[in-house]
């Protein structure tokens, strides 16, 4: 069985204030979680170095991209974001968006590749937001196009909020289909419109979201073939989530995961995947279902 293909770097993991919202320690958690799991372990951690400006400004405003850089944000800018305006929030955002570009270009040649972050989806063109200060899967479709050779792109968004940057910053754009399946009622409490929306009631089970995601499936299989995906396999799906509204299991997470990796491998459509939000206030329960995840794309590509 080819070893799946996963991105991490310890610096994705930035210092907050104690009691802040994000619950950044879980990409630590996460790390443990997957060498104990036999997944990877340090020798095989493929390691991305930062972003440039450049490469992040062909996703992002370059005003908005240079003040990032510089540490120039306005007290409103990072408000919005939800993140203190550091030197290591910012270079966590450029990590994490390197490593869904090495996640992409690996999946292009093993079929399938995680990235241990991203799927910062709220982050806009002009502006980031709710805990994104760049759309590291914009930041990756960008760079890819600019190489050459790149045809259709899916962005598959299972994230239980709205991929609303996402659908903003490819809005328009016929290279890229965007696809969210999300809470209706949840944050961003004004949506963007996606190339397809799929808004679930609060407390939707495992059953009636796996239908609603063969559904979205069916649309997008009307709609390709793509030649690379995006999946933002987001975790707050989760019933005991507490910034979710819908109540999958772990088991239904996991059918979740099994299904958007069989229907990428039985059409031939590479498939780069993040990991999303999660808010468990247990970190090591919330790591082991970002686990799920990375369990099954190993399991896919065997």
């Amino acid at each position: 069985m080819p070893p799946l293909p996963i991105v991490h770097h310890p610096d994705y993991q930035a210092p907050l204030h104690d009691g802040h919202t994000f619950p950044m320690s879980k990409y630590g958690y996460l790390r443990e979680t997957l060498t104990a799991r036999g997944l990877t372990g340090p020798e095989t951690w493929l390691t991305p170095a930062p972003a440039t400006e450049a490469t992040v400004a062909r996703a992002h405003a370059p005003d908005y991209v240079a003040r990032v850089f510089d540490g120039t944000l306005t007290r409103e800018e990072v408000r919005r974001i939800g993140y203190p305006h550091t030197p290591r929030v910012t270079r966590r955002s450029r990590l994490a968006s390197a490593g869904t570009l090495i996640a992409a270009r690996f999946a292009l040649e093993a079929g399938i590749a995680c990235n241990t972050a991203g799927g910062s989806h709220h982050a806009r063109y002009e502006h980031g937001a709710g805990f994104c200060v760049f759309n590291d899967v914009a930041v990756a479709i960008r760079a890819l196009q600019r190489a050459g050779g790149m045809g259709p792109v899916a962005v598959i968004d299972c994230d239980v909020h709205q991929g609303d940057g996402t659908a903003a910053i490819f809005r328009g754009d016929p290279s890229v289909f965007t696809a969210s399946l999300h809470a209706g009622a949840n944050y961003p409490f004004e949506k963007e419109e996606s190339d397809l929306d799929i808004a679930l009631p609060d407390g939707c089970g495992d059953a009636d979201y796996l239908a609603a995601l063969r559904g979205m499936l069916e649309r997008l299989e009307r709609e390709g073939p793509f030649s690379l995906g995006f999946y933002n396999a987001g975790v707050d799906v989760h019933a005991d989530d507490r910034l979710g509204r819908l109540a999958l299991t772990d088991e239904g997470i996991r059918s979740r995961d099994r299904t958007v990796l069989a229907w990428a491998r039985a059409r031939g459509m590479p498939l780069a995947c993040v990991l999303g939000g999660g808010y468990d206030r247990d970190r090591a329960r919330l790591a082991g279902r970002h686990a799920i995840l990375f369990e099954e794309a190993q399991a896919a590509l065997g």
